[in-house]
């Protein structure tokens, strides 16, 4: 059996059993579910990539950079020197040597850097000087190509764009931009609120205003629509927070109210059309989910996760099924399988099978 065919076999059988059996620090190596790594820290990971089952890198709090290249059972410490400031929220990393992360927040905060040596060192590519922008979420179409979106500034949200790695970045003109609504933004939860798929397809999204919309370019960013989900927002703590597509026409939602106690009904939802309409997944994940992938080579598995817990779609997102009850924040599987998940308090844990 393939690695691809043991990892559907084992999450299907995940499903089969109550979803305390996959609390990974009660029943480590021994189920199909998520193992704790030390990570040695207690900073907040929301930024996650998966290279592979051996490699991947977090970023998070306290301009936090951590690097494995073996399994999990170590990780180097490789955060951008003087960055201890910085919030760190997306890691986009093409192999164990190079990577982009991205720091978010208002004006000056929000910057980006880049490795080439595995962290050993770093330089800042990019650093905000516009007040008004706040950019949240980071993207690449292959390893030179990429884009970073802001906040809306005049109406309309920013974005970067980037033809050489990282290396340099440039504001795409705004004209092909629909407006925002009012009090509408992106959620930098999880590092998915700008994700893309194949050479130039890239979607966007959104919550805050009165209704949580996904946006989509098909020319990497010069020109886009806009669609409404069916995930309810109306709210600045609710609306779509994750986007996965698996290519450019299946894609899945999460979201909800990101605020501990309120009730997120509606917090998952499906395209089948490349993002131009949703539907409303039958059963929902029973809360709030902030990160979403899908499962390597896989057309109709996927996990998506959130501060309670870790939902599984064997059905291409229409039924999800709490397998987890530990707290995530984003979720990565690389082309190898190897499903990454990570958050608060230092948690970084891989999937095993």
């Amino acid at each position: 059996m393939t690695a691809v065919g043991i990892c559907a076999a084992a999450l299907a059988a995940a499903v089969a059993v109550p979803a305390q059996a996959y609390e990974p620090s009660a029943q480590a190596g021994v189920k199909p579910g998520w193992q704790l790594k030390d990570s040695g820290t207690d900073v907040r990971f929301r930024g996650l990539s998966a290279v592979s089952r051996k490699t991947a890198w977090v970023a998070g709090s306290k301009g936090t950079v951590l690097r494995t290249a073996d399994g999990g059972r170590s990780w180097r410490n490789v955060s951008p020197p003087g960055a201890g400031e910085l919030e760190f929220r997306d890691i986009e990393a093409f192999d164990g040597r190079r990577a982009v992360v991205l720091a978010i927040g208002e004006g000056e905060a929000s910057r980006v850097f880049r490795t080439e040596d595995g962290g050993a060192s770093w330089t800042e590519s990019f650093r905000n000087t516009d007040p008004r922008a706040f950019y949240d979420c980071i993207t690449f179409f292959d390893s030179r190509h990429g884009l970073a979106m802001s906040d809306p500034v005049d109406g309309k949200y920013r974005i970067l764009s980037t033809g050489d790695g990282g290396k340099s970045w440039n504001v795409l003109p705004s004209d092909g931009m629909p407006a925002a609504q009012p009090g509408e933004a992106g959620f930098a939860a999880s590092g998915q609120c700008l994700v893309s798929a194949g050479p130039k397809d890239v979607w966007l999204a959104t919550g805050g205003g009165a209704t949580a919309r996904v946006l989509h370019s098909s020319d990497r960013g010069l020109t886009w629509s806009a669609a409404e989900s069916t995930i309810p927002a109306g709210d600045p703590a609710k609306g779509v927070f994750a986007l996965a597509f698996r290519d450019r026409t299946h894609g899945l939602a999460v979201g909800g109210d990101y605020r501990t106690g309120q009730a997120s009904p509606q917090a998952a939802a499906v395209s089948r059309d490349g993002g131009r309409s949703w539907q409303q997944s039958k059963t929902p994940p029973p809360a709030y989910r902030s990160g979403v992938t899908w499962l390597p080579h896989s057309s109709s598995a996927a996990l998506a996760v959130g501060p309670t817990g870790t939902d599984l779609t064997l059905d291409a997102g229409r039924t999800w099924r709490t397998v987890d009850t530990g707290s995530y924040d984003t979720v990565h599987c690389a082309p190898d399988s190897g499903c990454w998940a990570s958050g608060e308090k230092g948690r970084i844990a891989r999937l095993e099978k």
